[in-house]
Formats: structure tokens, sequence, C-alpha cells
């Protein structure tokens, strides 16, 4: 009698005891499974954001975060990008040989974009990184009342904290307090208007 009770307990021991167990390793698993997942920490660490550009209107902008750092995606208007080469005397650094591009951007030469029409750059001066306004209509037509760009403005950015201009591609213009073009980020372009910021075409093999 005793040797059937003592059996019983033991099954019943090793039953709870595997239960036990299982449960343990299901737990144990949910944070090593979270952490395939991205957190928020890695997302403003770096990790790629995704934009649907498609819907901006020519000669609008819209800006996102990636880095915790803003950056403008802007739909170019025709007029300013015909006039993208007839300004480079009026440039500091019109080949963006002392800016921060990717090579592929660089190459591009003054359209500094993979798509002309679209132009992608961080939202950031490079003077004291105040975020500089778009103006983006050539020959003054802008919303920035008060301000006077000049009469053959063609197009660009405007930094409201120490007057700093740029061009539509971020070229900073000669004798302005920033020293460097706009930064231009890694970024990819579909032929749809989709657009991923931190992502370098160029390594994908």
């Amino acid at each position: 009698m005793n040797d059937q009770v003592d059996s019983g307990r033991r099954r019943l021991l090793t039953a709870a005891t595997v239960g036990t167990g299982a449960i343990g390793v299901a737990f144990a698993a949910v944070p090593f499974l979270a952490s395939w997942l991205p957190s928020e920490r890695a997302k403003a660490m770096g990790a790629p954001v995704t934009v649907d550009a498609s819907q901006l209107e020519i000669g609008q902008s819209m800006k996102v975060v990636w880095r915790g750092q803003p950056v403008y995606i802007v739909r170019r208007p025709k007029a300013a990008l015909e006039q993208i080469k007839n300004h480079d005397r009026l440039l500091a650094d019109p080949n963006s040989d002392d800016s921060v591009q990717p090579a592929y951007i660089k190459n591009t030469h003054a359209v500094r974009a993979i798509n002309a029409e679209f132009w992608v750059g961080l939202a950031v001066c490079t003077h004291l990184g105040c975020s500089p306004l778009g103006a983006f209509q050539p020959d003054n037509q802008t919303q920035l009342t008060g301000i006077d760009l000049g009469a053959q403005w063609p197009g660009g950015f405007y930094c409201p904290c120490h007057g700093s201009k740029f061009d539509i591609s971020g070229r900073v213009f000669k004798s302005m307090p920033a020293p460097r073009n706009l930064t231009v980020p890694p970024y990819t372009f579909a032929g749809n208007g989709i657009i991923t910021i931190g992502v370098d075409p160029q390594a994908k093999a």
C-alpha cells in the first residue's frame, strides 16, 4: 500500500517538476524573443525610417525624425530645379566638398539627391543647430513675411536664428554664419515615392 502511495507521489512530483520547468522555460523565452523586436531606443539609435512622400504637392515639404534629428523631405518646384546650376558663384561650397553627404549624393553635383524632384536633408543649420525655414519658390515668392530674401532668390532655406541662407539643395551661400552645406543622410528612394532614411543603397549586396 505504502509502495503505491510513494509511487503516486513520485509521479505527481515528477509531473509538477516538469510542468514548472516548462513554465520557467516559457517565461525565460519571453525576454529572449522580445529582444528580437526593435525597441524605441534602437529606433532612436538609428533604425531606418520609411516615409511615403508621394502625396506631397509641388513646393511642399514634410519633416520626419531620424536618430533624434529632424529631416526635411522637399518636393522641389520645377522653376527652382531649372535655376539650380545658375548660382554656383554665390555659394560657399557649390560642389559640397566640405559638406556631409554620402558619396552617391555628392556625385549628383548641384542636385544633391537620388531623385531630382525630392530633396532629403537634415533640417539642422550647420551654424548652431537651429531649424531652417523653407522658402522654396524662387524670386522671393515666399511666405516668410518681413524677410527680404532678394529679388534673385533661387528658392531654398532660411535660418531664422542668424540669417544663414541655403539653396534648394541645401548649399550655403557665401558670407553666412553657417560654415557648411546642410547634411544629407543616407537614404534610398523607390519609384513610388517611398523614401527610407538611414539605409545606404550602395551597402546592399
